[in-house]
């Protein structure tokens, strides 16, 4: 049997969402909720206002900007821009992984949509950036969460683009740099790299954006969740923190906990930094460990939050699909059940393999005691096939 590692990760929770509370959490730092108050109540409105008056300061977002909380987390974010904004031109859907699938589908089998291109590629690669048309609407995620794949940066859209640029960022925003002067529509959940909860989304707007919504009305039926304009105007309050629909004031305020702690630590550059160092620390095990390497081969488009995992020993590799799978599965179950890493499979989508979270929640330190732990299950679990 293999010795166990010494050392175990002082916080188990590596989920890729809802993902680990900051450091310190603690739920006496949500005293503050108004519990049994209405959101439109002047208290609530204020606790709404401050969440996204903090998200605006933390996440740099420029001015001219508008930012929401809507219902239904990062999904009803993307399909609420989607349903509301596409229709006027063209789109390009750009796809790698399970959640950009899903949008290609909204927009093609729901909206029915007929001037389509996807631009698709497999788990682990981008497509050819290149080849993305801006005079048409260009809807993509910044980062795959099931892929572990990123774009690099924003250098590759068009600042004189016709079309508007419709962005899902739930894994993305705080943990990498969003370039927003190519970014009409940017969307995020709470639950993802500030570790908060789950059901409510983020969507920030562009003035060009604005424009949009105010110039052209979609030929479908709007469901009211999804309505942004009323009379062919901006519903403004629902950028002021007047939202759609109820949202939980407790979960509120934990958002407010997670923006509050992210300034202690540097905001934006402090979060990146932490992230950035998760991903060092998984990077240099991998450089080291023949048993593993990143589902996404280029360094360059490499997730720092979703890290995705292929396992490479060609005991393995050798075996049947299925095999393969089983085998891949006999990992997280033993980190599991001993209590050092949950939620680590990879996305039932993708391929056989690990995706451990590695936001600016996660300690660095308990990074490097998973992989400790990694190679113990690891060596187990090939020790059984003989």
């Amino acid at each position: 049997m293999t010795a166990q590692p010494a050392v175990r990760p002082a916080n188990p929770n590596f989920s890729s969402g809802p993902c680990a509370k900051r450091p310190g959490y603690s739920l006496n730092n949500l005293a503050d909720a108004p519990l049994g108050r209405s959101h439109r109540a002047k208290v609530g409105k204020v606790k709404l206002k401050l969440a996204i008056d903090l998200t605006r300061e933390v996440l740099q977002v420029p001015a001219d900007y508008l930012i929401g909380i809507v219902p239904a987390s990062d999904t009803g974010a993307v399909e609420m821009a989607m349903w509301s904004l596409l229709g006027a031109r063209g789109v390009d859907m750009l796809s790698w992984e399970s959640f950009g699938d899903g949008w290609v589908t909204d927009v093609v089998k729901q909206l029915k949509l007929k001037d389509v291109r996807t631009l698709k590629a497999p788990y682990g690669e981008l497509p050819d950036l290149s080849q993305v048309n801006f005079d048409n609407d260009v809807v993509f995620t910044w980062n795959g969460t099931t892929s572990g794949v990123k774009v690099p940066n924003g250098d590759w859209i068009k600042s004189d683009r016709k079309g508007l640029t419709i962005c899902d960022a739930t894994s993305a925003a705080f943990a990498q740099r969003l370039d927003w002067s190519k970014l009409d529509v940017v969307t995020y959940s709470w639950q993802k790299v500030l570790g908060g909860e789950a059901a409510h989304g983020m969507l920030i707007i562009s003035p060009r954006a604005v424009e949009r919504l105010e110039s052209y009305a979609p030929a479908w039926p709007m469901p009211k969740i999804f309505r942004l304009t009323n009379g062919g105007k901006l519903i403004k309050g629902i950028f002021e923190g007047d939202t759609i629909n109820t949202p939980s004031m407790l979960c509120v305020e934990d958002y407010i906990d997670a923006l509050q702690w992210s300034k202690s630590i540097g905001s934006l550059d402090g979060l990146i930094k932490r992230a950035d160092a998760n991903l060092k620390a998984m990077a240099d095990w991998v450089a080291k460990t023949p048993w593993v390497d990143f589902l996404a081969a280029n360094e360059a488009i490499r997730s720092n939050t979703s890290v995705c995992l292929k396992i490479v020993d060609p005991a393995i590799t050798a075996l049947s699909g299925d095999e393969q799978a089983a085998f891949v599965k006999q990992l997280p179950a033993m980190l599991d059940k001993e209590k050092i890493a949950y939620d680590i499979d990879g996305y039932r989508d993708a391929p056989a393999g690990l995706r451990i979270w590695c936001g600016a929640t996660i300690e660095t330190s308990d990074v490097v005691a998973l992989t400790q732990w990694l190679d113990w299950a690891f060596a187990s679990a090939k020790a059984g096939l003989k």
